[in-house]
């Protein structure tokens, strides 16, 4: 029996050893005291906001520190494993230490692709919209299929995801919908994904046969702490009030609760129905909405042409990636050149390559 891992477990206790330099594991277990320190006052929760924001914050801390402590153990383990393995000639062992192997590759790369998120805001909470693009029915559908996609991700790597509002297209699929996914680094590790997607197939609602090119719009903001740095007048926005409606506007609300805010200087708009009163969802609007104003207001003071959103227009010329299902099957993305030959695991929430790819190539030196 050969299983002779030593240069593979060496390599990976190198790469770890500089993750964790860069992680400072002394600085998050400080960072936890204190937090835990305030989940702790008698009185936190008698403002819910801050309590939220704390317990939030401790939670995205110990999971990242469980995480890292996690792979130092298993790294023991598996060195124990293979020696139990070689000492008993023993091949079930040692076919179970190879898959420990691999497994702490992959739980390693994915902890050295996280490192590369030091963006200013790359820690927050993401927001996504995605809006139907060209293509019609099949754009709308799309859009679903997309929304679909990022909410199974999330649900696979148990992310709390909340959906704030979502417009119904009228034969099928949407026309936009905006959601918060809310984990550790979660807009470094979504922002990736801003940008035009393209999808090819036989169309299911065209004539038989034929071929059906259509396009969503996937936009990605961080989700600020409540009112930083962005103060709103009130006689900027304007706000209107509306029935929150569901799939072929069945009522799902019996009043004018949901909240759609315009900032008049700018043109911005912020739909919100997802909470149950007015006064919620426009709290919510607000917030979203001074996302979107701060990173214009950044990107301003910086003269910086770039946006953080994505100037998505959601057609032709300007994919990042395409979902091909007719004549074969394949998802590309034309960025990093990375690809899958099952779309339907794509669909089905299989991200993570797409991701990772897409943040080493975001980090590529800029002659590359």
């Amino acid at each position: 029996m050969d299983l002779d891992l030593t240069q593979e477990i060496a390599a990976l206790r190198s790469t770890f050893r500089d993750i964790r330099a860069v992680v400072d594991v002394e600085a998050l277990e400080a960072e936890i005291a204190r937090l835990s320190e305030q989940a702790g006052v008698p009185d936190l929760w008698d403002d819910t906001e801050k309590a939220q924001k704390v317990t939030s914050a401790l939670s995205h801390r110990q999971s990242e520190l469980a995480r890292v402590k996690s792979i130092d153990s298993r790294l023991d383990d598996l060195e124990v494993l293979v020696e139990m393995a070689q000492e008993a000639g023993d091949e079930e062992t040692a076919t179970e230490a190879r898959a420990e192997l691999a497994s702490l590759q992959k739980a390693i790369g994915d902890l050295e692709v996280q490192i590369l998120l030091d963006g200013e805001w790359d820690d927050r909470p993401a927001v996504v919209t995605i809006r139907a693009g060209a293509g019609g029915v099949d754009a709308a559908d799309f859009a679903e299929m997309l929304m679909r996609m990022y909410l199974r991700w999330a649900e696979k790597h148990n992310y709390s995801a909340t959906v704030m509002d979502t417009s119904y297209a009228e034969e099928a699929g949407i026309k936009s919908a905006t959601f918060e996914i809310d984990a550790p680094y979660a807009f470094g590790t979504l922002s990736v994904e801003a940008g035009t997607h393209r999808l090819v197939r036989m169309s299911p609602f065209g004539a038989a046969g034929k071929r059906q090119t259509s396009f969503a719009a996937v936009e990605v903001i961080p989700l600020m702490e409540e009112a930083q740095e962005v103060e709103i007048p009130e006689n900027d926005i304007r706000v209107d009030v509306f029935r929150s409606s569901g799939p072929g506007g069945q009522s799902v609300n019996t009043t004018d609760s949901a909240v759609r805010i315009t900032h008049l200087p700018t043109g911005v708009v912020v739909s919100m129905q997802n909470e149950k009163s007015q006064i919620q969802n426009r709290a919510a609007a607000m917030r979203v909405l001074q996302s979107r104003l701060l990173l214009i207001q950044k990107e301003q003071e910086a003269a910086q042409k770039k946006e953080l959103a994505g100037n998505i227009t959601a057609s032709w010329g300007d994919q990042m990636r395409s979902y091909v299902l007719a004549p074969y099957q394949m998802v590309k993305d034309l960025r990093t050149e990375y690809e899958e030959g099952n779309p339907s695991k794509v669909f089905d929430g299989d991200l993570d390559g797409f991701i990772a790819a897409g943040i080493k190539w975001r980090k590529r030196p800029a002659d590359d």
